[in-house]
């Protein structure tokens, strides 16, 4: 450790927290679209109507089955190609870096969610469903007014974890140059030879948000399960 640079962190901490600003956007985004479209879609999987419930459950299986990274790529060079085509202009019309990142994290994590939400919806006693029924709710006031509040209560934790895998997955906009956290580092890191220190850096602070946040799951765990009993 005798040659670990520790000034050159502390130089770099203004360019390294323009790039986690862009990861905790990036992650809040994600997850905001993610459990707002990924509660429609767990209730489209869920649904009576089979056409509805197939098309739920085809986008769910696509999107868990093949890596993140892909569907960056795809975004990212292939829609250009699809707006070309419909608009008839002469070149692929860029996305750019930033929508790209922002549109194929989201509708990657939808899947995740929705199936997060699903096992949650499916949680709740079929009783309680029956007995809204019986008053006269109506489908989606059954939903939004008995079985949502509930399930949401106790998919938190999963939701939280959820946000953490998210967390760390943002790492992968370097793919298309986006400078996030990660990002940030590797820049310093190659301007200054510094790779050590850099890298060891991030790793510091990724394990430390990680393990903090874990540790409120476990607590909001120990909390519902309690408030359950």
């Amino acid at each position: 450790m005798g040659d670990f640079d520790f000034d050159v962190i502390q130089r770099s901490l203004p360019y390294l927290w323009k790039g986690m600003q862009y990861t905790l956007t990036l992650t809040l985004t994600a997850m905001t679209g993610g459990i707002f479209f990924g509660t429609f879609l767990a209730m489209a999987k869920l649904s009576v109507i089979s056409p509805l419930s197939i098309v739920a459950s085809a986008y769910v299986n696509l999107m868990r089955s093949i890596p993140l990274v892909l569907v960056i790529f795809w975004f990212y060079f292939l829609v250009p190609l699809l707006l070309q085509g419909l608009t008839g202009a002469t070149e692929p019309v860029p996305v750019g870096s930033d929508q790209t990142a922002l549109i194929s994290f989201t509708l990657f994590e939808i899947a995740f969610y929705c199936e997060i939400i699903r096992a949650g919806i499916q949680s709740i006693p079929q009783g309680q469903v029956s007995a809204g029924k019986a008053v006269g709710f109506t489908y989606a006031q059954l939903m939004f007014y008995i079985v949502l509040p509930q399930a949401f209560r106790n998919m938190i934790p999963l939701l939280l974890t959820q946000t953490i895998v998210l967390f760390q997955d943002t790492s992968l906009v370097y793919v298309i140059s986006v400078t996030d956290f990660l990002g940030a580092a590797a820049k310093v890191a190659q301007r200054d030879s510094r790779l050590v220190e850099m890298y060891s850096f991030v790793a510091v602070i990724y394990f430390l948000i990680s393990f903090t946040l874990s540790q409120i799951v476990r607590r909001l765990q120990l909390k519902i399960s309690i408030a359950t009993r």
